[in-house]
């Protein structure tokens, strides 16, 4: 038997009626696209957020792209982020015609490290991308003063950390705007894809609606500026109104696999397990850990069946296709030390307690060897 990281089998098990009684709100609804779904579902994520405005879009990454947009982000400007992430941040970047500029991370938390933003601001800087990594929040309090004093926008990449806190409040609530991927591994995805962005600026939420829909504002077939097709899915949307009065219930789940991962592997010198920072709420989107040796690791624990995912083993800026930005290996030295190091262990609300038992005890076996 293998085992991977995420498995939606044994969700789809307990939720089947439910989630094939939305397949069928909508198909019976005369509605196809951007219906009563999309709407309740985008005065519902807005109502857990506690912001006023919600707009569904297509996939995460025109969540981050449309949300730069919306924010006034284009060519010619630069925006603040980090490499150690998910690619389609940097994509969405440099979709809007805007330079991803790079800062170095943490060690501990694998974190954007606020405090080398500033020095990477320039004249064209014109807005700050934190990346909530793996499930809890960057240090937005001495970021978004930053972002004021120059004069900055910010937008949130949540892709990972939906429901997670800061100070109490939620992740996407302490900034201009925040972007959201619904993708099915997510701790709120749908059965496909799926993004949003929150805000409480009714004048970014006005464009957003526009750049979502063509560029068009009331009337089809008039297009007010150039926009694009990312509409939210109609059934996606009535998919994720069912998930989303569940959201509380799978952070908790996976916050208790978190605590027996701390349980069964917490004595392990070499094993460096997830750090939750203080004031953070972490949500484990990802259980990432870390070990010198990470490669000799997975390759032992192949002949057991375990296939795991390294997020992320190559750096952005270190990509072929990012080769023009100019940022030379060797530059972000945390980024990269980690990259050869870390890798995921399986992490979702149902995994089983069977199989979670059996990944500490082989990988207790395996890390004794190697």
């Amino acid at each position: 038997m293998t085992t991977y990281v995420w498995d939606y089998l044994p969700e789809y098990e307990n939720e089947r009626a439910d989630l094939l009684d939305a397949v069928e709100t909508v198909f019976g609804s005369g509605q196809l696209v951007l219906g009563k779904s999309v709407r309740g579902f985008e005065e519902e994520f807005a109502a857990y957020h506690g912001l006023a405005h919600c707009v569904g879009v297509d996939n995460g990454t025109n969540a981050v792209k449309l949300g730069l947009q919306a924010l006034g982000i284009g060519p010619g400007d630069e925006v603040i982020t980090v490499s150690n992430t998910a690619a389609p941040t940097v994509v969405a970047i440099d979709g809007t015609g805007a330079k991803p500029v790079f800062v170095d991370v943490h060690e501990d938390d694998y974190l954007m490290d606020v405090s080398q933003v500033e020095a990477a601001i320039t004249p064209r800087t014109k807005a700050l991308l934190p990346v909530h990594l793996y499930g809890q929040c960057v240090d937005m309090a001495p970021l978004t003063a930053l972002a004021e004093r120059h004069g900055l926008a910010v937008l949130e990449d949540c892709a990972q950390a939906h429901g997670a806190r800061q100070g109490g409040r939620t992740a996407g609530t302490m900034s201009d705007a925040a972007a959201f991927s619904f993708y099915p591994t997510k701790v709120l995805g749908a059965y496909g894809d799926g993004g949003a962005v929150v805000t409480d600026d009714a004048q970014v939420e006005r464009r957003l609606r526009r750049l979502r829909y063509y560029g068009m504002e009331e009337r089809y077939y008039v297009v007010e500026t150039p926009g694009h097709n990312s509409r939210l899915d109609e059934v996606q949307a009535e998919i994720l109104r069912r998930k989303l009065t569940r959201l509380d219930t799978y952070i908790e789940g996976r916050r208790a696999v978190a605590a027996r991962y701390e349980e069964g592997l917490g004595d392990l010198a070499e094993l460096t397990l997830p750090r939750t920072n203080p004031g953070n709420e972490h949500v484990h989107y990802v259980y990432v850990v870390r070990h010198p040796r990470r490669d000799a690791v997975l390759e032992a624990l192949r002949p057991h069946g375990f296939h795991f995912n390294i997020s992320y083993p190559w750096p952005v800026h270190t990509m072929s296709g990012f080769r023009h930005l100019g940022v030379p290996t060797g530059s972000l030295p945390v980024t990269e030390r980690l990259a050869g190091e870390i890798f995921s262990l399986p992490m979702y609300p149902a995994l089983p307690r069977t199989v979670q038992d059996r990944v500490i005890e082989v990988l207790r076996g395996v890390l004794r060897g190697v």
